[in-house]
Formats: structure tokens, sequence, C-alpha cells
């Protein structure tokens, strides 16, 4: 699974939920090949229920009819993805954002479509039947449309290497398979299927897998199976979810790294909840963002962006193309916080080639405050260069680090050797 550094790029949930359509996907992909490419963003994902015709909102339609072909595997829904018909898929529209230079990826409910075992549907490309696959008694909570399979069958995994076979026909770089991430220990064997079968389908795929939180105890087995999986449930712009993220970040970081990343979820900045009101804007202060984009690095989180980018404003760009911040995901080692308590938390994590390291220091409290680091706590010796990322400000200290930073927000130093 191609996955080296965090992945990057645009997710339509936050902005559109479930009724994102192919023109919002092309005129997002647009977008960011012309404005963030070069900062490395790439993956253009369609998110829930592309295959539902009837999405208006962010809501789901319990037993709403979905779109699919003979052989039980959902197909987009003509009506918001019309470039998917004739059969092709997805095809048309994957094709025209590898033409950009980007990345195409879509999301999936594990498990299949209640009415392709009703129908008792063929499994592509084996003498099996949907209906000998599915596992009624496994249904999501929040989404009814899928049951799980019965993964100790072969059925099951004919049915996701026929799904997965479909999506590297499609042209697919990026599936987002959810509700699986918190279902240990019932969803372990088809977390196992579901990787085996992405991983045979004869096109390099990376597997996210959501929602969380999912459970620390089983990351060995996350990052055996996944390029990247939720450690929170769905995060939005409210201040006590950032907040607590500073926690879930401590517990996990250590397990972050090549092929597998835990998942901050994505980033909810700019014009978010299009559909319900196309004037909404991220609740999230400038400060609180700029901690959110401060954390998200420096535990090197996927970076996946939330908002209806074509409406993003001259500070929500500033963001997303501060190139020495986003540079942390790919140039820092092994993460951690010096400490955190109710009111602060200091993050240091060194360089990959030796060449200083970064420091973070986040303000959680509602005052205004000064925030020092001495020069054992960073273990620095002697004379440094502090380079502040978010304002490009230098200054040169002996080691010992100390800023007044505004509640609820964040700087960032990268910190090197002072020359001459």
């Amino acid at each position: 699974m191609p996955s080296k550094y965090p992945p990057m790029g645009w997710n339509s949930w936050d902005c559109y939920g479930a009724a994102v359509t192919e023109e919002t996907v092309r005129k997002n992909a647009v977008y960011m090949a012309e404005h963030l490419k070069e900062f490395g963003w790439e993956y253009i994902v369609v998110d829930i229920q592309w295959a539902r015709p009837s999405a208006v909102d962010h809501s789901y339609e319990a037993f709403a009819g979905l779109t699919m072909d003979e052989f039980g595997r959902l197909t987009p829904a003509l009506n918001r993805f019309p470039s998917a018909a004739g059969g092709a898929g997805f095809a048309p529209l994957a094709e025209y954002i590898h033409s950009l230079g980007l990345k195409f990826g879509i999301h999936i409910m594990r498990g299949m479509p209640r009415m392709a075992a009703h129908r008792h549907l063929p499994i592509e490309g084996s003498s099996y039947f949907c209906h000998t696959a599915a596992d009624p008694h496994s249904i999501c909570m929040w989404n009814p449309d899928m049951y799980g399979l019965k993964c100790e069958l072969p059925e099951a995994r004919a049915y996701y290497d026929s799904i997965f076979r479909l999506y590297a026909g499609w042209g697919v770089d990026f599936v987002k398979c959810d509700d699986i991430a918190r279902e240990y220990p019932h969803c372990r064997k088809e977390i196992e299927v579901i990787s085996e079968a992405c991983r045979a389908c004869g096109r390099e795929m990376v597997l996210s897998l959501s929602p969380g939180p999912a459970p620390l105890e089983e990351a060995e087995h996350l990052k055996r199976y996944a390029d990247m999986w939720r450690i929170t449930d769905d995060f939005w712009d409210e201040w006590r979810l950032l907040k607590g993220m500073f926690e879930r970040e401590e517990k996990w970081c250590i397990h972050a790294g090549p092929d597998h990343w835990p998942d901050a979820d994505m980033l909810p900045i700019g014009a978010l909840r299009q559909c319900e009101d196309p004037e909404e804007r991220t609740h999230f202060t400038q400060a609180e963002q700029r901690t959110m984009m401060t954390l998200w690095c420096m535990a090197r989180s996927p970076l996946m962006i939330g908002a209806e980018m074509t409406k993003n404003d001259a500070f929500t760009l500033s963001l997303l193309t501060n190139r020495k911040v986003l540079e942390i995901e790919k140039e820092s080692r092994n993460a951690r916080p010096l400490r955190t308590t109710d009111t602060e938390s200091v993050w240091t994590a060194p360089r990959r080639d030796g060449k200083g390291i970064y420091l973070a220091l986040f303000n959680l409290g509602d005052e205004k405050r000064e925030i020092s680091v001495t020069a054992r706590e960073a273990e620095l010796d002697g004379e440094c260069l502090a380079e502040e990322l978010w304002s490009g400000r230098e200054e040169k200290t002996d080691g010992n680090i100390r800023a007044e930073i505004e509640p609820h927000d964040a700087k960032v130093y990268l910190i090197t050797e002072a020359q001459g």
C-alpha cells in the first residue's frame, strides 16, 4: 500500500455530506490542481452515498434505493454523476482527476447492499451468490444500507475481490472503508479480508478505515492491515473536540510511520455544510485553526480538507500553503509531547535529516499566556536559531524558548544550530 508519507487531500463530507455531485468534485479538483498541488495535496475523495439518487444533505435515508450492477456492486447515481452512464462507473471522473495530476478516491461501507442479498445476485468472477455471503445480523447502527459479510466463508472474499477489481478498473487510488475501524472484535476478520482484497486487486490503493475511535490495543493489527485509521469519531469545528484531540494524539503518535498513519479526521476549515447553508463557514477561530494544523502536522496525521475549496478565503489558503508547516509531515519523526496540562501543551519532533528539531507550543487556555521551554527540556545545547513557521520570524536563542500566545493559539518553531 503506497503511503510513505501521510496522505493529503480533500474529502466531500464536511461540505456536502451525502449529496456531493460530479460537478462539485470536478471544480474542487481543478482548484486543488491550480492552487494546492504544488504543496503536496493530491487526493480527491468522494464520500458516502454516491450510489443514492435521492441524497440532498448530510442525512441518511433508511432503506433508500441504491444504484448497483447485476453483481450487487454499487455504482454512481447517474443524476449526480452523469459521466458514469453506460456502465462506465467512476472511470471517466477518475480519468479527469488523473489528467490534472491528482489521485481519485471513494468511500465505501463495509459489506454489501441489502438489496444484493435479497435479490440473490451472483458474485462476479465466482460461482457464489450474494445472499450466502451476507450476514443479516451485522448492520451499521447509523446507516442500514448494508449487510456485513460472513468473512469466514470464501464467498465473502469473492465479493470483496469483485468490488476491488471494479475499483481498480475505474482507476481508484484511495478507498475509505466505513463502519469498521471501531468495530473490534466483531470486524477484525472483515478488516483482514478487505485489506487482502485491496492488495490483490492489481492497483495500488490507500486503504483508510473509519470511523473511530479505533481501539488503541489493536494498533499493531491496524498497522498491518490498513494505511490509515481514524482515532476519533467524526471531528467537527468545536473547541472541546480539538482540545480533546491532544490526549488522543499523545496515545497514538508513537504508531505513526510509513504505511500506517493514525488519522485525526478531516480538517473542518473554510466553507462547510454547504447543502444546509451556502454561507456556512467553520466555527473555529483563526487561532484554533492554526492549533489544529500544527497538531495534525506534528503528530503526522493524514490531512484531508473538509471545505468547499473554491470558497477558500485568503486565511484558509494560507493555512493550506504554508510550505514549512506542511513539511513537518514529511521531515519529522518520533513526535511526542513534552508536557500537556489543561492550559498548555508542548510537542517536539526531531527532523529526519538530523538538522534541527520542531517545537510546537499550544495555549489551550482561555487567556493569553506565556509558554516557555528550557533548553534542557527540549534537549538543545548552545546557541540556536529559532524560526516560527506561521509568522516566518527568526530569532537567536540559547536554547530556552518562550512565547506569548493568544488563547487557543499555537506557535511552531524549527530550531537549528546557529551559524557564525
